[in-house]
C-alpha cells in the first residue's frame, strides 16, 4: 500500500482556519435567528405579550380625532405615540410598552420632566415627562437607560410608565417641553 503524501504545515493551518471560519459563520446564523432578550435587568418572563407589534415599514397614520397643531398623540390601542408638528406633518412614531394604569381619553399637557431616576419598577429610567394622573398614580412617558424593554407589570402592581425604546425617549424628550399637549385616544 502507498504511503500518503504529508502536506506542507501551512496547508494544514489553512486548512483548520477555513474549518475554523465555517464552524463560526454556521453558529452566527443560528445565533441570529434565535431568540433575542432585550431586557438585561429584569427577570425572565414566560408572556410574550409585553413586546410590541413591529413598527410597520410605512408609519401609521395619526388617529382621527387626536387634535390639531403641535402635539404627542398615545394611542391605548395601538400602543403606540406619535409627534406631530404644527404643520400636522408626523415627524415621529413608535410601538410603547404602557404601564397597568393608564389615562382616560383626552387631552393633557406635558406637566413636568424629570432627566433620570428609578422607576417604580427599580429599572433605572430617563426623559421622564409627566402627563396625567388616575387613582393617584402619575403617567409618564420615559425610557430604560440601559436601552432594556420592560418586563409585563408584575401582577398587583400599579405604574404609570409608559415606556419605549432609548432612541424614541431621546426623540420624545427633544419634542415634548412643559406645556405640549398630549393627546390620549382609544
Amino acid at each position: 500500500m502507498p504511503v500518503p503524501a504529508r502536506l506542507p504545515s501551512w496547508a494544514w493551518v489553512t486548512g483548520l482556519t477555513v474549518g475554523a471560519i465555517a464552524a463560526v459563520t454556521v453558529l452566527g446564523v443560528q445565533a441570529d435567528r434565535g431568540s433575542h432578550p432585550t431586557a438585561t435587568s429584569a427577570k425572565p418572563s414566560s408572556t410574550a405579550s409585553a413586546q410590541p407589534t413591529p413598527t410597520p415599514s410605512a408609519p401609521a397614520k395619526v388617529p382621527d380625532g387626536s387634535g390639531t397643531g403641535r402635539r404627542v398623540v398615545y394611542s391605548l390601542g395601538e400602543k403606540r405615540v406619535w409627534l406631530v408638528d404644527a404643520s400636522e406633518a408626523t415627524r415621529r412614531t413608535f410601538t410603547v410598552w404602557p404601564g397597568s394604569v393608564s389615562p382616560d381619553p383626552g387631552s393633557y399637557t406635558v406637566s413636568s420632566r424629570n432627566a433620570a431616576t428609578t422607576g417604580s419598577d427599580g429599572v433605572q429610567i430617563e426623559h421622564i415627562m409627566y402627563f396625567a394622573a388616575k387613582s393617584g398614580i402619575s403617567v409618564a412617558f420615559s425610557n430604560a437607560v440601559d436601552g432594556a424593554s420592560p418586563p409585563p407589570a408584575a401582577s398587583g402592581t400599579q405604574t404609570g410608565g409608559v415606556r419605549m425604546r432609548k432612541a424614541d425617549g431621546t426623540a420624545l424628550w427633544a419634542f415634548g417641553t412643559v406645556g405640549t399637549t398630549v393627546t390620549v385616544v382609544k
